[in-house]
């Protein structure tokens, strides 16, 4: 099967259906990310107010369908009920007070749809000292250690750019959620699914926090050194911000990397023979290796040592990502404004006997609110125009 086929197909999980009560980005990008996997996701917004929600612009909410909802308004909320009672999964990231005080609550909801999986993507998890905390990526990247942790010694803190926990936040729904579901299938019975970001992000420490622990300090920061691969780092090649990076893990490597700078004796040097020497003797190798590098462009030195064998690559601009042809599956066309063409981010692997679904462009607030009540509940044109007068659609 061809991509553009696999593409023409639904998509792995088509005919989920997904309520998505969430906004900004943590929940936003898991939503998109099992819309992309064929799920049917209903974005619930409010035409009325303003959302907050950022990042439709950056297409968290492509391959979704809008419904605009009054939730304040109790026909509102009826409607929001109704929807709940035949959707496979809701998804919020509020503060944990606030689904409770619109009578959405999974405790409400799964009394009328007890195959319902739930999902609350907070800051800090809805039980707990913290639950009530509000969260930003910034400040969740300081409260886990994570910006103590990055940058090297002497540094100010230094933050993850990207929105790190948002993404973090976001996967771990994701593979909450498909688990669920999974565990539903066995046992008919969904399930509520209290997911903090905050743990999500102490969790991808890993080695630093078991290091932590074992030693009683706090971990080193190594910029872009290691703590195993000697030499490690980004080196000035010829022209203006140039660079390149080098990772040496193995002594294979290194003696590739030595014939590679035209200096082989440097593999039989007792100083340099093993790792633990080359990290004694950092700076000395750097020095080494600036001297090849910065006489030659970027193209020239990941040639020189990619053919050598050494692990390599020059440091590449986002904009030259972008314009490159090895992007694979990360990027895809998307229909923007004025019949331009723009690259939207994609889900980045294929399956072999099923696919993605297509990318489509995000769609417009509110675009699908009677589609969805038709679809959805089976509702009609004098039902619809009844909660528009009820003031349940805005």
């Amino acid at each position: 099967m061809t991509t553009d086929e696999l593409l023409a197909s639904g998509g792995p999980v088509e005919g989920l259906k997904i309520l998505d009560f969430s906004h900004v980005f943590a929940g936003p990008f898991c939503t998109r990310t099992l819309a992309d996997l064929g799920a049917d996701v209903v974005h619930v917004e409010n035409r009325s107010r303003d959302t907050g929600d950022r990042y439709r612009a950056a297409y968290q909410h492509r391959n979704k369908r809008s419904i605009s909802l009054d939730l304040k308004n109790e026909a509102g909320q009826a409607v929001a009920t109704r929807l709940a009672s035949v959707a496979d999964v809701i998804v919020e990231n509020f503060s944990s007070s606030v689904m409770g005080r619109l009578n959405l609550d999974y405790q409400t909801l799964c009394s009328t749809n007890p195959r319902l999986v739930y999902i609350s993507l907070s800051g800090y998890g809805h039980t707990g000292p913290l639950s009530s905390w509000l969260s930003m990526n910034m400040n969740l990247q300081a409260y886990t250690g994570l910006m103590l942790t990055t940058g090297s010694e002497g540094d100010p803190p230094t933050a993850i750019s990207n929105s790190w926990n948002d993404y973090i936040g976001g996967l771990h729904g994701v593979i909450a959620i498909l688990q669920a579901l999974a565990d539903r299938a066995d046992s008919g019975v969904g399930r509520h699914i209290d997911l903090s970001q905050f743990e999500c992000s102490v969790a991808t420490l890993g080695a630093l926090l078991m290091a932590s622990a074992v030693s009683g300090q706090p971990p080193k920061r190594s910029g872009n050194r290691s703590s195993s691969a000697a030499p490690q780092g980004v080196y000035p090649c010829a022209g203006r911000d140039e660079w390149v990076a080098l990772s040496i893990e193995t002594d294979a490597e290194w003696c590739a990397l030595a014939a590679a700078l035209g200096v082989p004796a440097l593999a039989r040097d007792e100083r340099f023979s093993t790792a633990v020497g080359r990290l004694r003797h950092h700076d000395e190798l750097d020095a080494t290796i600036v001297e090849f590098t910065r006489a030659r462009s970027t193209a020239e030195v990941e040639r020189a040592f990619q053919q050598a064998g050494v692990p390599a690559e020059r440091l590449r601009r986002v904009a030259d990502v972008v314009r490159s042809a090895d992007s694979g599956l990360a990027y895809r066309p998307l229909p923007g404004d004025r019949d331009e063409t723009v690259l939207a981010a994609s889900l980045p692997f294929a399956f072999s006997h099923s696919a993605v679904a297509a990318v489509e462009a995000p769609c417009e607030l509110g675009e699908h609110s009677s589609e969805v009540l038709r679809d959805w509940l089976g509702m009609n044109d004098g039902e619809i125009d009844a909660l528009e007068r009820a003031r349940a659609l805005v």
